[in-house]
């Protein structure tokens, strides 16, 4: 149901077309320090993975890997209460459906953050205005990684290869 609404354009296997239930959707407010780490970690820093992994913050670490397309990590957020962070990986990747979540379910953040990585102007300002530094910095990891990911699919050169 949840994957329905901000699942990706891609083909559907067995195991994405089993009904999930939906789950409690948990806080993600952090430390400013684990926003630092986070960032880090998805520009590919594999000590501060797994110290996330291993930290108390197994949603920060799968959500790195959700970021760079693993579908077991796309699916492990949605089923254990982070489709939020789900639907701002979505919405970062142009998903009008999770973007419109996001705001439907007040998660403000989350949808100016999608939409800033997407390179967004407004959303930028917006996050400059009512957001730490630190959130900025994740932000713009997400981007850089993000844009990798994309150049490599459009390069032919690249094609299948992915950050």
């Amino acid at each position: 149901m949840l994957r329905r609404l901000f699942g990706s354009s891609k083909k559907e296997t067995e195991t994405t077309k089993k009904e999930i239930s939906a789950a409690p959707l948990h806080d993600v407010n952090y430390p400013s320090l684990v926003f630092i780490a986070w960032a880090k970690a998805v520009e590919g820093n594999e000590d501060l993975q797994h110290w996330l992994r291993d930290n108390g913050y197994p949603e920060l670490y799968m959500a790195t890997f959700a970021i760079l397309l693993k579908d077991e990590a796309r699916n492990w957020l949605i089923e254990n209460g982070y489709a939020h962070l789900m639907a701002m990986i979505n919405g970062a990747e142009g998903n009008l459906k999770a973007q419109e979540w996001l705001l439907k379910n007040n998660f403000e953040t989350l949808y100016h953050m999608s939409l800033a990585i997407d390179h967004e102007d407004n959303s930028w300002f917006w996050l400059a205005k009512y957001t730490s530094q630190e959130v900025r910095i994740l932000t713009k990891s997400i981007q850089r990684v993000k844009d990798e990911i994309e150049e490599n699919h459009n390069d032919m050169h690249s094609i299948g290869k992915d950050v």
